[in-house]
């Protein structure tokens, strides 16, 4: 009895000792001075025996040996924590899995780099001069890219900068591959494109593919090289691979220009990629004119030179080659396509068919071609192509560019603002041509000394950068192209200080449409339109606020947004304004008086959509429909 009484307390002992020694050898130094082995073996045999020891008061301890470990880990109260521990864990990964597939399946698709911010289109031989001999050059416009990014500019889109035997350096092109000297070297524009990338910024250059088709009769003299037909095509020999001849063709060019770096293209003129192959005289748009009097490409129909059969397959088939570059993670290859002169009907050919996509816009020129203010004037192009436009495709708008006046000289400077308000506050992309965000007009002088059309070089000054010699473009004694004369008041320098600018406005808005869902994805539903204003809201299901964007072209007039959008609180706060004294402030939407050439957007709270509302559907548009969820502060389609 004492003896066993003698084993228990040594084992207590012994766990007591343990509990303490953080790990180490238990008495090492007394088991060394132990004089009876013999005892030291009973005292072990004791312990590892088969006698279970009594662990209802002991605890878990560091550095206890396995096989106590399994005595306690065996017991319930920590057995049925680690279990439930373990299927908590399963489960979470299920829920985890369950609700990314639940997000992604719910969430509308992402908008790309070419619908997430505005373009802004530079004529490179008129934006910045670099190396002073009168032309603007593409170490130019490098330098310039930190103005660009104070713009919010999402992409850079550069004209034809190819080798060319014409001036205008559009549709005269040489070689495809080659950069014209006047612009630099190859070199320079891969530098560009690196330093445009690292801004974050997109690039998209112009490209004009053909004109007729090989087996024209034009084509087949100039291939025999019989008499003035020569030359009526630029020649390139085939190369030899493998012994296989490659004839030199289009997709070889966009390749070579994708591979360094570009990230999208505009194609130009791709109406006339095919003819008809009878090549009969086309007909007369008056046919009472005498046919030798007629000198003017718009004096005839051109049903025999553009638009043919065959000629979507073609713009197919450029597609196809982007798609091909567009596989890499965040590298979409943007294809726009200029339709000008096209009816509405054949433009809107160019977005495809539901599964067979060519552009993904053709460009929207309708508003540069507005020589009037007007209210009425604007709703119609606004309208026409929103309910013309396939559905889910995507718009885009521009008031200039380089074959058309500059909107100062069309409308007027007073106007400047209210045009840039409106392709902001529209759905889509808004495009900028270069010098618009300062309001910039057309040259006045005739006496140019350049040997191609005259009326294409008006909209084509340099820009305006400050009030020196040249307008800050260059520093050669002569340029290109003579500044207008209002450089020392219309010029960047300036309207950076001037904080009722159009420059000043401009970064307003761009930076508006940047962070403001109701414009980057929201419903636009039309109010009214007359000759004098234009009205319209921007929301979106699951924001209780609404933007309207009032805009007068006409007449200072008095309107009643009451009478046109039901349940509109009284007052409504301006967000932003043509007139700068008005920012901040609130309006009776009773009666709001508009100035010539002021535009207003609203802001008012309600949960009453127009879009949802049977009387205003058919006015309302959206191109990828989405749902905001304050909640989980992201956007869903189920809305």
């Amino acid at each position: 009895m004492a003896e066993n009484k003698g084993k228990t307390d040594s084992i207590r002992m012994s766990m007591q000792g343990c509990r303490t020694n953080n790990g180490f050898v238990q008495n090492e130094d007394i088991l060394e001075k132990d004089p009876d082995p013999g005892s030291r073996l009973d005292s072990a045999v004791a312990v590892l025996g088969p006698v279970e020891p009594d662990l209802k008061d002991i605890r878990p301890y560091a550095g206890m040996p396995k096989e106590v470990l399994f005595q306690f880990s065996g017991q319930a109260r920590y057995r049925l924590p680690r279990e439930v521990l373990f299927w908590l864990t399963v489960a979470s990964v299920f829920v985890l899995i369950g609700a990314t597939i639940a997000i992604i399946a719910v969430s509308p698709k992402c908008l790309d780099w070419w619908q997430a911010g505005p373009m802004y289109q530079i004529y490179p031989r008129s934006f910045k001069d670099s190396d002073m001999d009168g032309n603007g050059d593409l170490k130019g416009i490098q330098e310039k890219l930190d103005y660009i990014t104070t713009l919010n500019i999402k992409t850079i889109w550069i004209t034809s900068f190819y080798k060319s035997s014409l001036k205008d350096f559009r549709h005269g092109v040489e070689d495809f591959r080659e950069i014209d000297p006047i612009f630099g070297t190859m070199k320079d524009f891969e530098n560009l494109v690196a330093a445009i990338h690292d801004k974050g910024l997109k690039l998209i250059i112009d490209f004009i593919p053909n004109h007729t088709s090989d087996k024209h009769a034009w084509f087949q003299l100039s291939r025999t090289r019989t008499g003035k037909y020569t030359d009526y095509y630029i020649w390139h020999d085939c190369t030899r691979e493998n012994g296989i001849t490659v004839p030199p063709n289009n997709w070889e060019i966009i390749q070579f220009w994708l591979t360094k770096g570009v990230d999208g293209f505009s194609f130009d003129a791709v109406k006339f990629l095919l003819e008809a192959e009878h090549l009969r005289d086309e007909a007369q748009v008056n046919k009472t004119q005498i046919p030798d009097t007629v000198t003017h490409y718009w004096e005839l129909y051109h049903d025999f030179t553009t638009t043919q059969v065959g000629m979507h397959d073609i713009v197919r088939s450029f597609r196809q080659t982007m798609d091909q570059y567009s596989r890499e993670p965040g590298r979409y290859r943007f294809m726009g396509i200029e339709a000008y002169g096209e009816s509405m009907d054949r433009t809107m050919m160019y977005y495809g068919l539901p599964f067979v996509q060519e552009a993904d816009f053709p460009f929207n020129n309708y508003l540069s071609e507005l020589n009037a203010p007007s209210g009425n004037g604007v709703f119609e192009v606004i309208t026409s192509w929103m309910e013309n436009m396939p559905e889910g495709k995507w718009p885009n708008w521009m008031i200039g560019g380089p074959d058309r006046a500059r909107l100062t000289s069309r409308l007027g400077a007073e106007y400047v603002n209210i045009m840039n308000m409106l392709v902001f506050t529209l759905p889509g992309t808004p495009i900028t041509y270069y010098g618009e965000e300062i309001g910039m007009r057309n040259i006045l002088v005739t006496n140019l000394n350049e040997s191609y059309d005259v009326d294409t070089l008006f909209s084509k000054s340099p820009m305006q950068w400050d009030n020196s010699s040249n307008a800050g473009f260059s520093e050669a004694r002569h340029t290109w192209l003579p500044t207008s004369s209002d450089y020392h008041t219309v010029n960047v320098d300036v309207q950076k200080t001037q904080p009722r600018s159009a420059l000043k406005f401009y970064q307003e808005l761009s930076l508006l449409h940047v962070n403001e869902l109701l414009l980057s994805r929201g419903w636009f539903c039309y109010l009214r339109n007359n000759s004098h204003s234009v009205v319209y809201t921007r929301e979106l299901d699951g924001i209780d606020r609404v933007f309207l964007v009032v805009l007068n072209f006409g007449e200072s007039s008095p309107l009643n947004l009451k009478e046109m959008v039901p349940n509109i609180p009284t007052r409504a706060s301006i967000r932003l304004s043509t007139s700068f004294a008005d920012k901040g402030g609130e309006v009776d939407t009773h009666d709001i008086l508009l100035d010539k050439g002021e535009g207003l957007v609203l802001e008012y709270h309600t949960k009453n959509l127009l879009h949802h509302q049977t009387a205003f559907r058919d006015r309302c548009f959206v191109s990828n429909r989405a749902c905001y969820s304050s909640t989980l502060n992201l956007l869903h389609s189920l809305c």
